[in-house]
């Protein structure tokens, strides 16, 4: 009796925890939804993380043009989006400028190689070179260079033992979930060094359309010491909010 007792007190006492996180329903309000979840994620860190949260979730909030939306969450955290200034994109200008000496065959022999510039950060020059593409033909031989570059995954491998397939992984996936290409995506995402990571899962759900179910994992998965799950919930999250879902 005394056992049944006590068993009856622990679940009147165990309070939200003892339910299971709902998700969020996809439509128009998704968005406060999902923004909501992952607020509540931080909701476990000591205060000096929260504060250093707000900036960079407040821009996120600002993302989704939602201007009732952002003042709302202002008052609340009782802060003010701040968008940080557009620096220079060097990656970018060191592709124009490569590209202005050469044609795309030096362009890619030269990345090939590993020949200067290629010689430091690679992946990402590459996947500058590809968003300046003029058309599809050549932004796809960029990227499939890319792709025979970073070589096949390597599910058992150190992230360290090949930083740069992970960076390849992680610019291939940014340039799948741009273009809506759900199959270069899941390809590119195992090349990753987290490809079950959150902000891989709302990139993905950008091309599928289906990010409101990500919302119990928001909620669910969050460490109270390490902010890099919310962190990683807000820039996948953000290029939603950004850009939209992909068309169906």
């Amino acid at each position: 009796m005394m056992r049944v007792f006590f068993l009856s007190l622990s679940l009147l006492t165990a309070g939200p925890a003892a339910v299971a996180d709902p998700g969020c329903v996809p439509g128009q309000d998704e968005k406060k939804c999902m923004i909501q979840a992952i607020w509540e994620a931080a909701a476990g860190f000591p205060a000096d993380k929260r504060d250093r949260l707000k900036p960079i979730f407040l821009n996120t909030v600002a993302l989704s043009g939602d201007a009732a939306l952002l003042a709302d969450w202002e008052g609340r955290l009782g802060g003010e989006a701040a968008p940080e200034p557009e620096y220079p994109d060097y990656v970018r200008e060191r592709a124009e400028a490569e590209l202005r000496e050469a044609d795309w065959n030096h362009f890619l022999q030269q990345a090939q190689a590993g020949l200067p510039p290629f010689n430091i950060g690679r992946p990402e020059l590459m996947a500058a070179g590809a968003r300046l593409a003029p058309d599809v033909a050549t932004r796809q031989r960029v990227i499939e260079a890319m792709f025979a570059l970073a070589g096949p995954p390597q599910p058992g491998a150190r992230p360290l033992e090949n930083f740069e397939r992970g960076d390849f992984g992680h610019v291939l996936s940014e340039l799948a979930m741009e273009n809506c290409n759900l199959a270069a995506f899941d390809r590119a995402v195992q090349l990753t060094v987290e490809p079950d990571g959150l902000r891989y899962a709302f990139w993905r759900a950008r091309i599928t359309g289906g990010a409101a179910a990500l919302a119990a994992r928001v909620r669910t998965e969050s460490d109270r010491q390490d902010t890099r799950h919310v962190r990683e919930a807000l820039e996948g999250y953000g290029a939603i909010l950004q850009r939209g879902y992909c068309p169906a």
